[in-house]
């Protein structure tokens, strides 16, 4: 597929062309929406300046479409990052990625990313600067009924133990504790990575991908076994390796069960009366609770940051930074306002007639200090597959945690 309009002017020989280009993928049309819409308000000035042109690219072939560009020195003046973080690594290795920790410094808008964010992108590329913007920012953790904790006297747990405890007493009174897509594998190992952080700190799993530490350590092998023991406990409920995400979801929304591990992407889910039978009002949000005497923090909030995106340092001029500066200001309201996504930029006018868990969302999006990624985030693509399709074993009692991780680390050896 060739660039119509997404490359720089005259095949990008100089800074500034004049234009503001846009590269996405096509399935995605919520931020070039919002580009678009910023052009005719809070970014016309801007957009007089640099006209936004764009062009988009099928998401199957996003990786391989911006491994051209690049090689061709033309990637567009912003675009949706790599999708492999690997990528996107040999891109800012290369210099042809805006670092944009010290261009919104310059632009006198650095403040305008919220930490949660800043930290998860640099952690995601292991870098100290910034080199990408958080077009969407998902927060994850145990969602819950009110009213079945409530009904069973028990209260939004604080540690693993009170989650465990919880999770027993729910199962005595005849209640499914946890949804869980163990099908699809992932909603379950989420929970491996997060109990790793809170007893071993937040970088932990840096460790791992440096090599200075392996998944079969003991250590980490807690952390397995202790998702394996709710597993062996029924937790998860019956038949759980057949449970796909959207019945999960809807296992939870209709009171089956009282604890659901899911991202803030199913605010979409919760706000839909079709879906939700127990009501908006009743869904509660705590945050992957204390693991005792552990290294990591309750307030380092499991996060990602959807398709975040890049800005290309050839054609990079007055007008473009303009254009970033307009962005950084402006995006967080207007994304919100237009498409009903919270992102990882700060906001100006946040609305006041959000649903509860929309605000409850943004509060600990705002408050969070720093951020931890899921799981497999630095993983190879062999050992994401391997983990994820051995999640529900996890799940479902018939693997223990020292299996699971001696699988998982054998894939990521094999590269």
């Amino acid at each position: 597929m060739l660039l119509t309009a997404c490359g720089p002017a005259s095949g990008g020989g100089s800074a500034d062309s004049g234009k503001f280009t846009y590269l996405g993928q096509t399935e995605n049309t919520t931020i070039i929406s919002t580009l678009e819409a910023l052009g005719k308000d809070q970014c016309a000035a801007e957009e007089k300046a640099a006209p936004l042109t764009s062009d988009s690219v099928a998401g199957t072939q996003w990786d391989q479409k911006l491994q051209l560009l690049a090689g061709q020195d033309a990637l567009s003046n912003m675009s949706m990052a790599a999708g492999t973080p690997s990528l996107m690594k040999q891109f800012i290795d290369a210099g042809q990625v805006v670092d944009l920790s010290a261009e919104l410094e310059k632009l006198g808008v650095a403040d305008k990313i919220l930490p949660a964010a800043d930290s998860t992108i640099k952690a995601l590329y292991g870098e100290d600067s910034l080199y990408a913007l958080p077009t969407e920012l998902n927060i994850e953790g145990f969602w819950y009924n009110k009213q079945l904790l409530a009904d069973n006297g028990l209260e939004a747990p604080a540690t693993w133990d009170d989650l465990v405890a919880a999770a027993d007493t729910l199962q005595g009174a005849g209640v499914q504790p946890f949804a869980a897509a163990g099908k699809d594998g992932w909603p379950v190992t989420r929970l491996v990575g997060d109990y790793i952080a809170r007893d071993l700190g937040p970088d932990a799993l840096k460790d791992v991908a440096d090599g200075t530490a392996k998944l079969t350590d003991d250590e980490y092998v807690k952390a397995a076994d202790a998702v394996a023991e709710l597993g062996k406990a029924g937790y998860f409920g019956e038949a759980v390796g057949s449970v796909d995400y959207n019945a999960a979801m809807n296992e939870f929304l209709t009171g089956k069960a009282a604890f659901f591990y899911m991202g803030s992407w199913a605010l979409a889910n919760f706000n839909d009366e079709t879906q939700n039978t127990i009501g908006v009002d009743n869904v509660g949000f705590a945050p992957f609770p204390a693991v005792d005497g552990g290294a990591g923090s309750i307030d380092q909030v499991p996060a990602n940051v959807g398709i975040p995106v890049m800005l290309a340092k050839k054609g990079f001029g007055d007008s473009q930074a303009a254009w970033l500066k307009c962005i950084a200001s402006n995006y967080g309201d207007a994304v919100l306002k237009e498409s009903g996504v919270v992102s990882g930029f700060a906001l100006d006018t946040p609305p006041t007639d959000l649903p509860e868990t929309t605000q409850t969302v943004q509060q600990v999006i705002q408050d969070a200090p720093s951020s931890i990624l899921w799981f497999e985030a630095l993983f190879t693509s062999k050992g994401t597959s391997v983990s994820q399709t051995n999640g529900g074993g996890l799940a479902n009692g018939t693997l223990s945690g020292a299996d699971f991780m001696k699988l998982v680390q054998a894939a990521n050896d094999e590269g």
